[in-house]
């Protein structure tokens, strides 16, 4: 993707092309003029043979030379990924009684640590990584650390409880992240990766979290787990336990974050390996205007050698 530091240059591509209009009028001006020389055959005696085809490169050449020298003023740069050496992490796993249901092989909890484990083991070294639960409250289980075994501790003991408070758990993670980054300066980048199989039914609401996430600029990617058709058996009693799914969807858009759909275990371990690879990474405009210079140096250098070839002159 090639993008411009400096767009406003780009405005002298008009007075180039300007300069196509002007050679071709001019161009049809001679022709006209030329038919009124109405003995034909005196003319061809008198005229060098024209150059036909070949008396147009150079100049083309030479526009083209010159546009590139335009975009080359404009900046040009072309995006790349680049591996970001700091980062702060938050994973929110949702321990529900909901999370029991086997519609997820073996089990959703079991299956959400499993592709959270993997999550983990595969980010970068250098990045802070917590750990918070949450059902009808969120708990910070492991702050942001680098030591991720801690983080990865923590994922294998996880405790189902009732009812579920997405909003809590994204202000716990909020207050976790400040926390890591209370010491002045610019913070490195941070996300949250949200994960449920259910809906927000005590605590502050999904909106007002969401809120306060896009005020501290911290993206939340939402992890919807669980097929539709879900239940889960409590005190004997069969309940189904579908995902609230356009919920997340909110959340996601409302932070400038990601909204999955995980139906299956392998989709969910996939989601992780996605966002793992988007958060070790960032974008970055890499500037190349020296091809542009080059390419419109050499782009001349071929107009100035067709035209002294063909037409023995400069253009």
């Amino acid at each position: 993707m090639l993008t411009f530091l400096s767009p406003a240059w780009l405005l002298l591509l008009i007075p180039v092309a300007g300069l196509v209009g002007a050679v071709v009028y001019l161009e049809r001006r001679r022709r006209k003029y030329a038919v009124r020389f109405s003995n034909v055959a005196l003319l061809r005696s008198v005229v060098p043979r024209s150059p036909g085809w070949r008396r147009h490169v150079a100049s083309g050449l030479l526009v083209l030379s010159l546009a590139s020298e335009v975009v080359a003023m404009a900046r040009p740069a072309t995006m790349i990924r680049v591996p970001r050496e700091q980062a702060t992490i938050m994973i929110c796993i949702d321990v529900s009684l909901s999370m029991q249901s086997k519609d997820v092989k073996p089990s959703r909890i079991q299956a959400a640590q499993s592709g959270a484990s993997s999550f983990v083991n595969e980010l970068p070294s250098g990045y802070d990584v917590g750990l918070i639960s949450f059902a009808g409250s969120a708990n910070l289980l492991v702050p942001p650390t680098t030591q991720h075994a801690q983080v990865l501790q923590g994922i294998q003991q996880l405790q189902l409880q009732e009812s579920t408070a997405i909003g809590e758990a994204i202000y716990t993670a909020l207050n976790a992240i400040k926390l890591v980054h209370g010491n002045g300066g610019k913070p490195p980048p941070a996300a949250i990766v949200l994960l449920t199989d259910g809906a927000t039914n005590t605590g502050r609401s999904n909106q007002t979290a969401a809120e306060a996430a896009r005020a501290a600029h911290v993206p939340v990617d939402t992890i919807a787990f669980g097929t539709p058709t879900g239940t889960v058996t409590i005190n004997g009693q069969t309940s189904e336990v579908p995902v609230d799914r356009q919920a997340l969807v909110q959340i996601a858009q409302e932070t400038g974050g990601q909204e999955f759909d995980a139906p299956t275990a392998e989709r969910l371990k996939a989601i992780y390996q996605d966002l793992q690879q988007q958060l070790s990474f960032r974008m970055e405009a890499r500037e190349i205007t020296a091809w542009f210079i080059a390419l419109g140096l050499i782009l001349g250098l071929l107009a100035a050698a067709t035209s002294l070839y063909w037409q023995q002159r400069i253009p």
